[in-house]
Parts: structure tokens; sequence; C-alpha cells
């Protein structure tokens, strides 16, 4: 038999916390009541006490020395009991038959935290004890219990009745009562008695299920064998491990019932084990909206209805509404007559009362929300004391038609199946469809919280933890102001915050990003300025729930060659709600249950000693063994979960090495659910012989380095939310900054640095807090001014529904008419008076010429803008007046940006040029000053590039690069761009639509990941973490899974459908520097991992186990192919040809070839039909061409012009594509040489970036992709001859 796991290693514990038996006092049942009652005295009521108590481990201490240790294994640290210390009464006569069986004493036992045994009683007894003259039947209610630091437990009561005899007492232990349905006639009265459990997870159904099971036998036993049975009943839930997070649920056999223990969908999420449509059911939907109105303002409620399991029930069923928010105040589902004065508290609170306290609770205090629960009413305590603001008009019209629509009566659905002759299939039926109707209700509410607090993120500056609240109550609709300036100032909405900044990507974020447009998309890589889209003034005019200003970001403009395709509708299950569509707002998403399965527990034998306990877990670990060797190989969720409770088990049973194999499988197989902290003080349990033989295993010994090398209290980032404040002291470039960042203007430091000049123009280069107060006031007024511009229906047919106005002059007149000028990112056009019309001036890309001139006027000579277009002869002019040398800048900025927009195939370009024009705009109005104008044109960056600095493309680049990207975008300073992946689309009848559209992967320093939507090249996922290293490659793996390789010699999995990395491979013990995949179709993928210190490891895919692994000498190794089964590895002074399993074949050492300096190789491809390596090596300016027949010969030279590095290299077709930096009209540039194979010429040199280039991809050898350096940062697409 296994050993036991060392005393002081504290094991999670089951499902049972506690199990008490409670009633009324023994001695008051033998008192002169009893007999007051057998007269005829009804419904007597008795004070409560625990009768009886059990708490785990209940392994027999008498079983043997062995056995006495066993009882450890089990235990949990020892816990301060809350019950007060009690005289212990005198032995009589009526104890001693049982003696051996008799509850320990409350000071033997150690009582969980949050478990008041005082107040217990009046909990699973809230309305008193009262004895019946008649049977009666047996009722569940349900408690939550918190202690002192806010942790709670669940309680589930179970009440029933036994009959009280004339002659005996009922606890005298003689049985002369053993009827199952006592009578009337067979006992005067009846005694009721109550079983309570308490568990540190809400397992509502499974445990009053498990109750109703208890009870069965209860009332079949003999009133001294009551104690044995709970005991034994709570026995079994004391061994039943808690499922781990995911899909696994567990089933144990209660007999006569199955009862199942649902798991949590994710570690973030709250068990799920109640009905949720219950309020849904008992509150019509827009009173459900009130309730909800009042917790997120955190009001004091107290809920009120006859059945007190129906308080616990309702109540909870609201707290999973909110979720991902979290009611952080005293939350006391039930509360006796004697606990009334609770609801005095001055803070606040969710507590409920029977109903027939109503009247008393109303007119004893103030400023309370009464809910009733019975009748769906709410009422207030006081009027004058209670403000409880509405939920935003649209997203509450929204929630009250998708409720609607729910299909809430089981009734209906099942009205077409034939009845179920099978118990457990009736319940399988019913738990199914509760299931399904769950899954709709949590979507519902959480599209109700995104549609509330979804415009939060607009408010956010990331990188200094800001939100600015008073511009976000601004774009508030005026009858949603109250509701957000209260639910701002809550604990609740602080921690939703703080989550936001945090990007915690949990139900809110993923539902948000799950349900946003193709038009949020765009914007998400276009984060400012925001203003309206003609799109959305044409929406919210028809409509009077869109009557509030919505601030827009804008949006990507239409380059010549790129125009975004409009997504095709998605998958029916899947349907996106449109707010805006009357039709389709109504509608619930139809997201049918994810695929659960189950794992059924083994039975129980009992005695409960030892011996039994540990056959009870090796049955288990058969049973596990056996259920994971039938798991499907790409099923790996669910076999972590198997891996998570095998090690459980194994804990248990003593056998911690065999629970570190179990632990080391789960990190590599899903990370989210891997017990750390567990697994740390495991191995510091561990002895000495013990842990040298895990040592021995080097899976196991990385994975003790990794637990043990975590820092047991490392200091807690600093996750407070300042709210943004205008600064009270002079600033200099630094502080503006981080201010101006704050603030959300704008986030890019280079644009803030061009504005801190002009703001400081002729003085001292510091900005004092009167000119940034000016400044912030002034472009705030003019975002607020934008969003009142309202165009007639017959202007806005003559733009874009992406278009949106950026600018309006005063009126004016112009050669075309008087009107005021408007400017989008398109063009100018102008608004006539009197009945409005519309005119075009020109787009930006038409200009040809820009002037700023007078004309005259009798004595005056007015300032006028000219603008000649190359598609007309007709020169416009305005006469503008004063503001004639502001809209000179603006045209003049916004005409480079389109320039310089078309020639790169940037529309970040015009991104940049309205900044700059918005900015010059406020800085004008902010300085009103004659030195305005010249600040102002600081700003003009891209009109002095073009004027100062022109730099053609050359004619070759533009006709080869079809669009650039930005990855950076919304960052304060661009990022390098380390790696890129293409994925192709690949359609799974799981996925939406738009995630089977072909994807861009990229990564960016420090383990950033973004993934873009390479059908639009808008972004698909906004980026999310992998470690906290820089990554060196990326592998598409099984079509399902990229495999990314880290600096810090992890090997990340990222599952390409929900878009994280919970899986890691820690095999290598140095950089990861490149992966190769071998596609088998009858057998799992390989993969072949690399490291810098030569390590070659081969993965199977399906089981994540190296199958084998070898060592090159020469080490330096940075990169791995793969070709006609050998493998061709990169290192710094040689190319190695190699069998799988590491055999030696060919060698190209560099120093043969190279004497006259020393050099590496930079990397290598292989071009098989011609049986040539091409390879690039540091320090030279050539393309080296060996044949792979004798690469003992010179190798052919192909030399690249200009070229002053060389990065990477990508066979496309027939072409060699080398990227690095050289000289470009005497500049160094990030530059591709484009090499024909056949004729070995360079047929293309592309000027790609500003930056060098760092990594090259092909996307289906029709486009290739090209990243830069930090300086640029951003993606090049080309098209491929």
């Amino acid at each position: 038999m296994a050993e036991a796991a060392p005393q002081h290693l504290a094991l999670p514990s089951g499902l049972l916390e506690l199990c008490a038996l409670l009633g009324a006092p023994r001695d008051s049942l033998r008192s002169p009541e009893q007999a007051a009652l057998t007269r005829g005295v009804k419904n007597l009521s008795l004070d409560p006490e625990v009768l009886s108590i059990f708490v785990p481990p209940f392994v027999s201490k008498e079983d043997s020395p062995a056995a006495g240790a066993n009882c450890t294994t089990l235990s949990k640290p020892k816990r301060r009991s809350f019950r007060k210390k009690r005289e212990k009464p005198k032995a009589e006569p009526w104890r001693d038959v049982a003696e051996g069986t008799r509850p320990p004493d409350p000071e033997d036992v150690s009582i969980p935290n949050g478990v008041d045994l005082l107040a217990l009683p009046q909990l699973c007894f809230p309305g008193g004890v009262c004895v019946s003259s008649e049977p009666k039947e047996d009722c569940v209610h349900f408690l939550v219990l918190t202690d002192v630091c806010g942790t709670r437990t669940y309680g589930v009561v179970a009440q029933y009745y036994r009959p009280l005899h004339d002659e005996y007492c009922f606890y005298n232990g003689n049985a002369h009562w053993e009827s199952s349905r006592p009578t009337v006639s067979a006992a005067g009265c009846f005694v009721p008695f109550a079983v309570c459990v308490v568990s540190r997870f809400p397992y509502y159904n499974a445990l009053r299920d498990c109750l109703s099971c208890l009870l069965t036998h209860l009332k079949l036993c003999k009133d001294f064998e009551v104690d044995n049975h709970i005991k034994d009943f709570a026995a079994k839930l004391s061994l039943i491990p808690s499922p781990p997070p995911g899909p696994l649920h567990l089933i144990f056999n209660m007999k006569p019932l199955q009862v199942v223990f649902p798991s949590r969908a994710d570690p973030e999420s709250p068990v799920i084990d109640l009905d949720l449509h219950l309020p849904l059911l008992c509150f019509r939907p827009e009173k459900v909206l009130q309730v909800l109105a009042c917790l997120l303002t955190e009001q004091r409620l107290v809920f009120f209805s006859a059945s007190w399991a129906l308080l616990t029930l309702v109540t909870e069923c609201l707290m999973a509404y909110l979720h991902p928010l979290q009611w952080q105040h005293t939350f006391v589902p039930i509360l006796s007559g004697h606990m009334l004065d609770f609801v005095m508290a001055p803070t606040s609170f969710l507590m409920g009362c029977h109903l027939d306290h109503f009247e008393e609770v109303s007119k004893e205090a103030n400023g309370l929300i009464l809910i009733n629960i019975d009748n769906g009413s709410i009422t207030y305590s006081s009027d004058n004391d209670v403000d409880v603001p509405d939920i935003p008009l649209l997203a509450a019209q929204t929630f009250i038609q998708r409720v609607q629509s729910l299909r809430l009566h089981r009734e209906l659905d099942l009205a077409h199946l034939g009845a179920s002759t099978d118990l457990h299939d009736g319940r399988a039926r019913r738990r199914a469809w509760q299931q399904r109707l769950n899954a709709q209700v949590q979507q519902v509410a959480l599209q109700l919280l995104v549609g509330i607090f979804r415009e939060v993120k607009n408010h956010l500056n990331y990188e200094h933890r800001v939100f600015n609240s008073e511009e976000f109550l601004k774009t508030r609709a005026p009858g949603d102001q109250q509701f957000y300036k209260q639910v701002l100032e809550t604990y609740m909405f602080h921690s939703f915050l703080k989550a936001r900044l945090s990007r915690r990507m949990d139900a809110f974020a993923q539902m948000d990003l799950n349900t946003q447009s193709e038009e949020d998309r765009i914007n998400g890589m276009l984060l400012s300025p925001r203003r309206p889209t003609v799109e959305k003034m044409a929406s919210r005019k028809p409509s009077p729930r869109h009557a509030a200003h919505r601030r827009m970001v804008v949006s990507m403009p239409n380059l010549q060659d790129i125009a975004v395709p409009e997504l095709p509708p998605r998958n029916a299950s899947l349907r996106k709600v449109d707010a805006a569509d009357g039709q389709g707002c109504g509608a619930v998403l139809n997201v049918a249950p994810k695929v659960t399965y189950t794992f059924k527990i083994p039975e129980i034998h009992f005695p409960l000693v030892s011996q039994c306990v540990q056959a009870y877990y090796g049955d288990c670990v058969a049973l596990l063994s056996k259920a994971m060797s039938c798991v499907a190989p790409d099923n790996s969720v669910l076999l972590a979960r198997y891996l998570y409770l095998r090690g459980l088990v194994h804990l248990m049973q003593g056998q911690l090495l065999g629970a570190l194999l179990d632990f080391q499988s789960l990190y590599k197989t899903d990370l989210r659910i891997f017990p750390a902290d567990l697994v740390k003080r495991t191995v510091e349990a561990m002895s000495g012989p013990e842990r040298a033989q895990a040592e021995r295993t080097p899976e196991l010994k990385r994975l003790i380095g990794e637990v043990l090398d975590q820092p047991g209290e490392a200091p807690k980032a600093d996750d407070r939310v300042k709210n943004f404040e205008l600064p009270r002291k002079h600033m200099q470039l630094d502080d503006f900054v981080q201010r101006v960042q704050e603030s959300g203007i704008v986030k890019d430091t280079g644009i803030i640095s061009r504005l801190f000049e002009a703001l400081t123009v002729g003085h001292q280069k510091l900005i004092d807090p009167e000119t940034f107060k000016d400044f912030y006031t002034c472009w705030k007024e003019t975002e607020a001014e934008a969003q009142e511009v309202s165009l007639p229906a017959s202007v806005m047919g003559h733009l874009d529904k992406n278009e949106c106005v950026y600018k309006l002059s005063r009126s004016v007149k112009t050669s075309r008419g008087v009107g005021k000028i408007a400017m989008t990112q398109k063009r100018l056009f102008l608004l006539t008076e009197g009945r409005p019309g519309y005119v075009d001036i020109s787009t930006f890309r038409d200009i040809e010429e820009v002037r700023s001139t007078t004309v005259a006027f009798l004595v005056l000579r007015i300032p006028t803008l000219r603008i000649k277009m190359a598609s007309r002869k007709e020169v416009f002019e305005a006469n503008l007046k004063t503001e004639c040398d502001l809209w000179h800048l603006m045209v003049k900025e916004m005409w480079a940006g389109r320039k310089l927009a078309d020639d790169h195939k940037d529309p970040q370009y015009v991104h940049q040029a309205l900044t700059h024009v918005l900015l010059m705009d406020a800085v004008v109005g902010t300085l009103q000053s004659p030195s305005a104008i010249y600040a102002a044109s600081k700003l003009s960056y891209f009109d002095k590039m073009k004027n100062e600095m022109p730099v053609a493309v050359p004619k070759t680049t533009a006709e080869t690069l079809k669009h650039k990207i930005n990855p950076s975008a919304g960052e304060t300073l661009p990022q390098a761009v380390d790696i890129l992946l293409y994925t192709p689309g690949h359609l799974d009848p799981a996925e939406k639509v738009g995630d089977a559209h072909p994807k861009l992967w990229c990564a960016l320093n420090e383990g950033k990941v973004i993934v873009f939507d390479a059908s639009s090249w808008t972004i698909h996922q906004h980026r999310f973490k992998v470690g906290a290293s820089k990554l060196n490659c990326m592998a598409l793996v099984e079509q399902n899974q990229v495999w990314v390789g880290s600096e810090d010699a992890v090997i990340y999995i990222i599952s390409i459908h929900s878009m994280s990395c919970n899986k890691q491979l820690t095999d290598h013990r140095a950089s990861v520097t490149g992966l190769a995949v071998q596609d088998r179709p009858a057998a799992p993928s390989q993969v072949y991992s690399c490291s810098v210190d030569g390590t070659v490891l081969a993965w199977n895919v399906s089981t994540l186990r190296v199958t084998s692994r070898f060592q090159l000498l020469s080490g330096g190794l940075s990169s791995i192919s793969l070709h006609d089964g050998r493998l061709w590895c990169c290192t710094g002074n040689s190319i190695v040809v190699v069998t799988t399993n590491g055999s030696l074949r060919q060698e190209l050492k560099i120093e043969e070839n190279f004497q006259e300096k020393s050099t590496s190789f930079l990397g290598f491809q292989l071009i098989p039909e011609q049986e040539q390596l091409w390879a690039a090596c540091a320090g030279y300016d050539d393309i080296y061409i060996w044949g792979l027949r004798d690469l003992a010969q010179p190798p052919q030279r192909i030399h690249l012009q200009d070229c002053s590095e060389v990065n990477c290299m990508l066979r496309v077709k027939r072409q060699i594509w080398v990227g690095g930096t050289g000289l470009s009209q005497g500049k160094s540039k990030g530059k591709i040489y484009v090499i024909d194979t056949e004729r070995k010429t360079v047929a293309k040199e592309l000027v790609a970036h500003s930056d060098t280039v760092r990594t090259l991809c092909s996307a289906e050898d029709r486009y290739v992709l090209s990243g830069a350096g930090r300086q640029e940062g951003k993606i090049a697409i080309w098209k491929v001859e």
C-alpha cells in the first residue's frame, strides 16, 4: 500500500467542508412541553441547535497505526472553530447506548472558516423549529456563508419530519417505530430535523439531489442509526474531488439517483448549478432590468419570498447575470427572524427575508429596495432616500426583446417527445434542456453588459492606467447620464476597470470581440481622432433610440488598390446581433452549449477504514487511466482534465512521484488548470530520496525548477486606476507626453513632441497648466461640435459610408456659391446655404496646387484660398478671411498625407495627417495670437516632408507593393516585427465564418502576438501575451495550432479556434530558434524543434511528447528545415544535413569557403528541383549557391547591389526573396532583393521600409509579407509575379 503524503502537505478538500444534523434540543423534547403537545397544543416552536457535526477526515483512527497516519493524508491545516465553548453536559443513561458512534465534541473537530455554529441553527431553521401534529413534506433551502475575509461557502439544507413517540424520547436509541411513512395515528406529533451540507462550491442542484437520496435512507433507519447514516453520507462527499474547470463533469451514484457535479466553464467563471431562468419566471424583463440597475449601482436590496429556497436561488441567478462583474458587498440571501436588524446596516448589501416580515422591514428601515419575488414587484421603503436610475435605453430595449424570444418553459420544447420510462434518462433530458437554456440566458445577460459598457474602452489609457470618466460621461445620452454617474462610483465598476486596463480576456472581452462590427475592427487599427461616420449619422436619424450622440473613431480610407470587403454573413448559429437593425436586435445568439463529457466516480466501500479508502483511490486511478486511453488524439482538453484528476488522486494516495508525472503532462497540455501552488507544496514535501528520484527524470527536473523558481510573494503590480486630471504645474516634454496620452487625445510620442514644439513657440520649453487647460478644452469643444454635425440625406448620398466630417468652416463666399467648406478624410465639399446641398470641391488625391492669396474688394484685400485640381480647369476660390491661413495649412497637410498614402500604399499616412490637422486647429484656438499660424505650422509634418525631402518611391517598388498595415497602431512607439506567419482559411463547422478567414500572425517584442484577418487586413485578435521574451519562430501545425518558439526556451502552442495559449513545451534548455513540421497522412504530425545550444527534439503532436532527441556538437543552431526525410540545420559555422535520428550525412563548413575574413551563415533556402542550396553570410553582400550533389565545390555568387546587411531569406515559386538593409537615394532603408532562381539574377530591388527588413513570409505564393524593425514597425504586402 502506498505511503501517505506527509502530514504538512495540505491537499485540496473535496466537495464537503462540513455536514451537520440540527434540530430541537434534546432536553426540550423530554420536558413537559412534550406532554403539553400530546394534549393538543399544536405548532409548538422551539429553538434549534446543532445535534451532530461531521468534518473530514472520516478514516477510522482505530484501524491501525498505518491507518492513523493515513488520516493525515486527507487532512487540511487545522482551522479555528467559531463555536464558543460550552459546558459539557452530564453523562446520562440514554447517551451510553450509541457511545461508539456519537458525534465528536465540538472542541475536537476543526470547523471550516466562515461556518459559525452559533448562527447555523437559525439559518437552517430560519422560521424556527415548529413541532407539528401532522407530517409535512420534506423541503430544501440554500445558504451562502461568508467569513471575515469575504470568502464564501455554500450550504444546502434539507428539512424532514420524524414522529415523536409518547412513551420514549426520540433520542433514546430504541427502535419502536420503523414505518417509512408516519401517520397521525402512529405518532402524536412530528419533529423537524435538518441536515446541512456545507461546500466551497455552489452545487445547489447536485447537493439537493444528494440530500434527497439521504432522506430516503433516514426515513427507513432506526433512530440510533441516524448519525451513522449521515456520517457515511458525509464521508462519501468528502472523497469526491471537485472537477477542474472545463468540459468534464463528474457523476456519482448516490442510490437511487445519479448525481452530476458540473465543472465551471473556465478558471474565471463561477460554477453554475442552478436554473438561471428563475428570475425571468418571477419578474417581467423590465423588472429584471430594474433589479440589475440596483445591483450595478450598489443599492441596499432586500428580497422577500414565502419560499426560503427561492431567496437564495433567485439572488444567485442575478449574481450570475452580472458575471464577470462581481458583487463585493454583504450578501446574506436568508435572514432568520432573529437577524432582521441586519437590514439597518448603512452600507450596500443584498439580503433576503421571509415575506411575513415585509411590513416590518419596510417600516423600520429607510432607503431600502424591497423586491417581492412572489408577485414580481419592486418598492422602496422610503422614496425620498432612493434614486435608482434606469438601465441605458438601447441596451434595455435589446435585452427585453431577447428575453422575450427565449423559450423558458420546458414543456414547449419537449412536447413532441414521448414520456421517459427511465428515471436516469428523464433527468438527463431535463439537465440537457436546462444546460441549453442556461447558455442562452448567460449570453443575453452578457450582451446586456457589453451593450452598457462597450464604449468604456474608448476612454482608457492602458500605458498609464487612466480612465477619463468625465469624457466618457459626456458621450452618454442625456437620459443615461444619471445611471453612469452612479455606476462609475461603485467598487464593482472599479474592479471592472482594473480588468480592462490589464487587458484581461474574460467573458466580457470575448463577447465584445465576437460581436464587434467590421467598422469596429477597422477602428481598432485607427484609434483616434473620434468623429461620427456618415453611416452613423444616417442610422441615428430615423430611430429615437439613436438620439444619443456616440463618438466613433475614424475609419480606414478607401485606397486605389485596397478595398475592405464586406464580411459574408455569419453562421446562423452564431449570428451577431446588430443593435441598429430593428429586426435583428431582439434575436438571441443561438449558441449551443459546448460539448461536455462525464466521468463516473467509482463506488466507495464501507467501513471507511484506510484500506477501503486506498481501494477507492486505486479504482479512481484505474478508471481515469482507462478513460485516458480512449481519448481521441486531438482532444487535449479532455485529456488535461483526466490528468488533473489522476494527479490529485495520486496525491491523496501519497504517490508524489506519480502525481508529479501527471502534473508535468498537464503543464504541457493545458496551462490554465495547472495547480502551480499545489505542485510547489508537493515538491517541498518530498523526502530526499523521492526528490532525487524525481530529478533523475529530465521532464520532472525542469518542472521542479519551474515551480520552485517562482517567487513566493512577488510584489504586487500597481493595478490602481487613475482618473484623468488636468495638470497643476509646469510640464517639460516628458510630462507633457504622458498628460496628452492620458487625456486620450493622441498616443503617438512623435506627434506629441511636434505638438509640444507648436505650443512652446517663442517661449521657454515648458507648458504651463493654463495653456494645457485651454488646449484640452479647445480640443474637446471641437470634438463635441463634430458630434452635432448633421448632414441632409441628399448630401450623405454623395459620401462614402465611412467618411467623417472633421472640419467645417464658417459660412463663406466661394467661386461655387455661398456655404460652409467641409473636410473629410477623403475630400473637400461645399455645404451650401439656404436649401442645403452638396457641391463637390475636390478629393485630396485630385489636388494639383494649393495657394493662399488675397483678392481686392473696394479698398480691402480679402484672404482667399485657391485650389487647383488635376481633373478640371476651373480653380476653386474661397474667401475664408481670418480662417484662410489655417485652412491653407490643413489642406496642404491632407494633400501631402494623401499622396504619401498612395505612394506607400499605407492608409496610416492619412490618419496621421488628420491628427496633425485637428491639432493645428486646436493650437490656433488655444493661442489666439499673431504667432498662432506659425505655431500650427510646426505640425505640417507631411507637407514639409513633401517639400523639403521629396523622396520618390521607385517605380518597381510602387508596382509591386499592394498595401501596408501597422501592428503598432495605438501604441506610443512603433515596435519591431520579429516574425510573420500566414495561415490559410480552414472552414471548421465549429467556427464562425469570420474565424475561417486566412490569418496573418505577427510577433512583436516581449512575447506580444497580434492576429490580422488576411482577407481584409483588419485586426482579428488584439494582441495577447505569449510569455515575456522575444519570439524567434512560428509554424502552423495540423491546421488548428500555431507553435511559437521563444527566447525563454519554451515552445508555446496557440489554439487557432480559441485564440488562447494554454500549452507549453519546456524540454529545451536554451532559446528555441527553429521549427519544422512533418505532415504524415497516416499518422499524427511530427514537429522538429531546435535550440541555440544545438539540441534538436522531435515531438509527437498528439501526445506532445518527445519521441527522439539529439545534439549537434557545433552549437549555435539558428534554423532548421525538413527536406526529403532529412533535417537541414543552420549553425553559425556550418550547414549540417542529418537524419531524423541525428546521424550526420553532409556538412558544409564555412571556413572552407571563406578564408579571407571571419563570417557565419545567416540563413539558407533549398531548391530541390535544381539541386541547389542558397545561403547568406554575415558581412557579405552576396548570395552564395552550392550544388547539393557536391557541397565541396566552390559556390556561385549573386551580388546584391548597395546591400549592407541580410536578415532573412524566403523561397516563393521560382524566386528567392532576400530581406535586409541597403542604400536607396543615399539613405539606409529596408530593402528586398527578388532573385530569379533560373537566371540567377536580381529581378527586382524593392525599397520596402524605412527600417531594416527583419522577417519575410509567403501567403499562398501569391503575396509576400515583410516586417520592419522598430523605427518603422510596419508590415508590407507585396505582389508575387
